[in-house]
């Protein structure tokens, strides 16, 4: 039996990055419900304090996630990357990152895509045939194209 898997990534804009990784990997953002929301802080159990507005629509202030679009409707979806408020800035080189496997893309032209959207080249490597760019995502989370 396979297990699902949810990344959370600790971050300054959770929803300025969700919307740049669901762009990039050709996810979806995961969306809230207003009415829930607006629910919670009638009934006490939040503050307006917790939510903002993100392209007009009210959403919890502190985290946004995405999923592969064909599993947005899901209620146990297999993948998910929860992008999620931290009150310290990135410090030193992530211990874990994530590939993003082109699938018949050039790398070069990925690269240089990703870092027109605010992307950064960090060094590029090769083991054997296998070659990759390591890049940082606008917050400084570092992961590979190939």
């Amino acid at each position: 039996m396979g297990l699902n898997i949810q990344i959370a990534i600790d971050c300054r804009n959770p929803h300025e990055l969700a919307d740049w990784w669901a762009e990039t990997l050709e996810w979806a953002v995961e969306p809230q419900d207003e009415a829930f929301i607006r629910s919670m802080i009638e009934q006490g159990f939040a503050t307006e304090a917790e939510t903002t507005t993100h392209h007009g629509k009210l959403v919890w202030q502190a985290g946004a996630a995405i999923r592969p679009a064909e599993e947005i409707d899901a209620k146990a979806p297999a993948r998910r990357m929860l992008f999620q408020t931290a009150p310290e800035e990135k410090t030193v080189k992530n211990r874990v990152h994530w590939d993003v496997r082109l699938v018949g893309k050039d790398k070069d032209v990925a690269r240089q895509e990703l870092e027109a959207r605010g992307a950064t080249f960090l060094w590029s490597a090769s083991q054997g045939p296998h070659s990759w760019h390591t890049m940082a995502d606008p917050e400084g989370n570092e992961f590979c194209i190939s």
